[in-house]
């Protein structure tokens, strides 16, 4: 992700309940309380550690709940115009699965 990227996201990720993803109904209490009982990390932060390992614009985040841990999934439109679905660990920012539509 190039720092112009980065930029561009950046209002996005500050509407995001300071780093948690969207969230529909009481699923932004659980976020909201990951984040403060150290369960996952802010996407701010999530982003900054994945710099240099996508190349592309996230135009979708969610944050997800498996199997006991958060699980980060962005949607990527690489430069050349393809989507990429990316999944992250939300505590350690470590790329889980990375698929291609």
């Amino acid at each position: 992700m190039t720092i112009r990227q980065f930029a561009a996201i950046l209002p996005l990720t500050i509407g995001l309940l300071s780093g948690v993803a969207r969230a529909d109904g009481d699923d932004h209490e659980e976020a909201r309380r990951a984040l403060e009982s150290g369960r996952a990390l802010p996407l701010a932060e999530i982003l900054q550690k994945l710099r240099g390992e996508i190349d592309g614009e996230v135009v979708d985040v969610e944050l997800e709940r498996e199997h006991d841990r958060y699980i980060y999934e962005l949607k990527v439109m690489t430069t050349g115009g393809r989507l990429l679905e990316v999944d992250v660990d939300a505590l350690t920012a470590r790329i889980l699965k990375l698929e291609k539509d």
